[in-house]
C-alpha cells in the first residue's frame, strides 16, 4: 500500500491536520462550546468511537492495540483504561502533542505516541487494531489495500470506518470540490457499502477472515459507517 494515491493524499491530510485544522480539531475534541455545525459532529464522533470500543472486549489486559490515526488520542486513552498497551500512530505531530498533553497520568505508560505511517511494519504486530476515520480520504482501492495491510499484522480483530455513499455525502463531496484547494480539508471519498465488501472479498489479504459487525453513524454533518473484520 505505497501507491502515488495514497502518498499524494497522505501529504494533503498531514498538511490539513497538522498545520491547517489543528486548533479546530482541538477545540471540537475538548468540552468547550462550538457551533451547531460541529456539535453534530462531535456527536457523531462520540457516538463512533463508542461503538468500535464497544466491539473491543472489556478487558484488555495484555492485548497490544494499535489506534490507526490517533489523533487526540481519545479512543487511546479509553482502550488503556481497559488494559491494553496501546500503540497510537497518527501523521499529525501537532495532534499528538495534544493527545500527550491529556493523557491522565496513571495511563501516560500504556500508550505510546508516534508520529509516522499507520501502515508502516516497524510498529509491529497486534491482536487489535482500530482505524476511525483514519481511511475515509482515500480511494476505495487504496483503503482496501490498507486495512489488508493492517489484517496481516492483526491477529483477533480490525475495527474500521469508512464514508458510505449517501445523496448527502455525495452532493457535500461535489460542492467541495468548488472551493480552492488552500481552503478546503482533503475530501472525503465516499464508497457503496457492497462496492468495498467486493474489495475485500477479491483481496488474497482476506483469506482466513470474515467480515463482523457493521454500524453506520449519522448525526448532522457527521456520517460514517464502522465495519469489523475477524478471523473466519
Amino acid at each position: 500500500m505505497q501507491s502515488g494515491t495514497y502518498q499524494e493524499r497522505r501529504g494533503e491530510i498531514e498538511a490539513y491536520f497538522d498545520r491547517t485544522a489543528a486548533d479546530a480539531w482541538a477545540r471540537l475534541t475538548s468540552d468547550a462550546p462550538v457551533s451547531g455545525i460541529r456539535a453534530t459532529v462531535r456527536k457523531g464522533r462520540d457516538d463512533m468511537r463508542n461503538t468500535l470500543l464497544d466491539w473491543l472486549p472489556a478487558d484488555l489486559t495484555g492485548r497490544r492495540l494499535l489506534d490507526a490515526g490517533c489523533g487526540p488520542g481519545m479512543l487511546s486513552i479509553e482502550a488503556a483504561r481497559r488494559g491494553a498497551e496501546v500503540v497510537a500512530v497518527d501523521l499529525s505531530p501537532t495532534l499528538l502533542d495534544l493527545a500527550r498533553a491529556r493523557i491522565p497520568a496513571d495511563l501516560a505508560g500504556k500508550v505510546t505516541f508516534v508520529a509516522g505511517d499507520m501502515l508502516s511494519p516497524e510498529f509491529g504486530r497486534f491482536d487489535h487494531v482500530v482505524a476511525m476515520d483514519s481511511l475515509i480520504h482515500y480511494r476505495a482501492e487504496d483503503a482496501a489495500r490498507a486495512v489488508a495491510g493492517l489484517v496481516a499484522r492483526t491477529s483477533q480483530s480490525v475495527v474500521f470506518t469508512f464514508a458510505p455513499r449517501t445523496p448527502a455525502l455525495a452532493l457535500m463531496h461535489f460542492v467541495g470540490g468548488f472551493f480552492p484547494r488552500s481552503d478546503r480539508a482533503p475530501s472525503i471519498e465516499p464508497v457503496r457499502e457492497e462496492t468495498l465488501r467486493g474489495l475485500i472479498a477479491a483481496e488474497p489479504a482476506f483469506a482466513g477472515w470474515r467480515t463482523g459487525r457493521t454500524r453506520r453513524i449519522a448525526v448532522g454533518f457527521y456520517t460514517s459507517q464502522a465495519l469489523e473484520l475477524v478471523p473466519a
